[in-house]
Parts: C-alpha cells; structure tokens; sequence
C-alpha cells in the first residue's frame, strides 16, 4: 500500500502539524528495542538508542521530560543499555508500562554502584553520563561505555507500526 506525501495545503484540505507528520513517518521506521536502567532500581523501555563515537566511545539516548524514569535520567553518574533480541519481548513491554514496579519479577544483578543489570538479554553496555541536554520535549542523555558484556546471538527485538517485530537476516 503507498500512502500519498504531504507536500503542502491543497485548498480544502488542512494542514498536518509537524508533530503528525513525524509520528505518522516515524511508524514505519523500524527501531531497534531496548530497556535503559539507573540505580534505585529504575528503568523503561527506548527505542531512542543509538551510538554517537567510537572513540571515545559514547551513546545516547531520549527520554520524555514528563516520564516517570526522567528524575533518575537527569540524576544518575551512569546507566545501563539493554539491548533485547525477540525472546525478551515481554520485559520490553514490562519496562513500557507505568504505574508498575518494573523491577518486580525480573531477574537482574546490581553492579557495585547499584546499576542494574538485567539477565537474559541479548546484551548490555554500561556508561558514565557525560551530557544532558533538554532537546524540546526530551531529555537527550550521552553516556560514555565503561563495561558491557554480549550474552547471546539473537534475532534483534524492534519496534515497528505501533508493536514488537523481529529483525532477521535477508538472503
């Protein structure tokens, strides 16, 4: 199905706002799914992750101002980057939800600071914050890598359409 580009006002139609425009673009990008941590222990679910340098080597990621993780986000010295393979597609939409204790049920290790470090995902990156930045409504997070570990070979967990996908190899 092709959808028609908005390229400005016809006479009887109106005009989308650049919010709609992105939402509506943005559902078919497929974004690779992730569950950020700080110490308390708190966490939730970005598909905002993305590198920034290799050397040094720095991440970053997006976070709502109005996000019940963001107090931790603009307080914590380092995070913890999940990366999730297609088996842990429930504690991505666990670490999605509000109003929960995320933490509750899931298994994890607390790092000598109190970082928490989920088990059983594809892999993880742990970085010391070095920026935050309020980008309009988001707070934007670089974080440089001080240690992370690759636990498995997955197909990746993505985010398309409004809902979980898996990413697999083509040919």
């Amino acid at each position: 199905m092709t959808v028609p580009i908005r390229r400005g006002p016809s006479p009887s139609a109106t005009v989308p706002d650049g919010a709609d425009i992105l939402r509506d673009t943005l559902r078919r990008h497929a974004a690779g799914v992730t569950v950020i941590t700080f110490p308390g222990p708190v966490g939730f679910t970005a598909t905002s992750f993305t590198s920034v340098s290799l050397r040094p080597a720095l991440v970053s990621f997006c976070i709502g101002l109005e996000a019940s993780s963001t107090p931790a986000a603009r307080l914590a010295e380092r995070f913890a980057v999940h990366v999730l393979g297609t088996a842990n597609a429930g504690l991505a939409a666990r670490f999605a939800r509000s109003g929960i204790d995320r933490f509750d049920g899931v298994r994890w290790q607390a790092q000598p600071d109190g970082l928490p470090v989920l088990d059983g995902v594809t892999g993880w990156l742990s970085a010391r914050t070095v920026l935050r930045q309020t980008v309009g409504d988001h707070l934007l997070v670089v974080g440089e890598i001080d240690s992370g570990a690759v636990a498995a070979d997955a197909p990746a967990l993505v985010h398309h359409n409004g809902g979980f996908a898996s990413a697999h190899p083509l040919g």
